[in-house]
This record gives structure tokens, sequence and C-alpha cells, in this order.
């Protein structure tokens, strides 16, 4: 078993576990834009403060949407595409397409987005591990150009 579905199936039993423990947070989106749902937030417990929180949420993206130039200060994002392809772009590593059942990793602190160039709407389960809590979970990137 690859060490990202290993992740990806204690990260989602975690999520049906602690399912009921999380508080409801509105969907984030506009009309026609990316609606991403929370569906756990907890904190970590035994990781020697290395991880404070996991936040696990459902990100739904129409076809051709795309969300802006974002970074997760102190959060590592894993995206695993549950319903359709996402495109990742990652500042200095380019582009790389997210396939159904496949895991894109963004490291902490780096400009990115995602977009979905298909004719359907893509589901993904988005995943953060973050290392201080108190700091803002996505702040927006300008970009040039």
């Amino acid at each position: 078993m690859t060490p990202q579905r290993r992740e990806f199936l204690t990260l989602g039993g975690a999520a049906a576990l602690f399912g009921a423990y999380s508080q409801p947070v509105p969907a984030q989106g506009t009309a026609g834009g990316p609606k991403l749902t929370q569906i756990l937030r907890a904190d970590l417990e035994g990781q020697a403060e290395k991880v404070q929180e996991t936040v696990v949420s459902l990100l739904e993206m129409p076809a051709g949407a795309s969300a802006p130039w974002h970074m997760h200060p102190g959060a590592q994002e894993l995206l695993f595409a549950i319903d359709g392809d996402f495109v990742i772009e990652i500042e200095g590593q380019g582009s790389k397409v997210i396939k159904i059942g496949t895991v894109g990793l963004i490291p902490a602190e780096i400009p990115h987005l995602a977009r979905n160039e298909g004719a359907s709407l893509a589901k993904a389960l988005v995943m953060h591990s973050r290392a201080d809590k108190e700091k803002p979970l996505t702040v927006p990137v300008k970009r040039a150009g």
C-alpha cells in the first residue's frame, strides 16, 4: 500500500469517526465557482506538536472553474480526486493533472491553484495538515499579469 493511499484511508476513517464532532462550516464559493465543504476539523493527538490540526474538506468544482492563486501558511495540502480530473499548478513546479483516484501533494507556503478543465463537475477530498492552527488556513496570493 502506498503512503498516500494509507494516509487517505486513515484520514477517511477519521472523517467518518469524527464527522459528528466537527462543527458545520458554510460552504465557500461563488455562483459558478468552486464550492468547498469542510468535512472534518479536529486536533490531532500524539504528533509531538509537529502537526496541531488536520482539516478535511470536500471540494466541488464546476466545469471550467478555477480556485484563485493562494497558499496555506504552515499547512501542507493533499488533494485526492474522487470525481473528475483536476489540474493543479504549483509555483516553481508547473502544472500536474490529478486524475480520479490519484493524489496531489502541495507543500506549505507555496502559491498554487487548482482548476477543472473538464466538461462536468469535479470533486476531491482536500486535506490540510497544519503546524500552527492560529495562522489562517488560506491566504490569497496576487500574481503579476
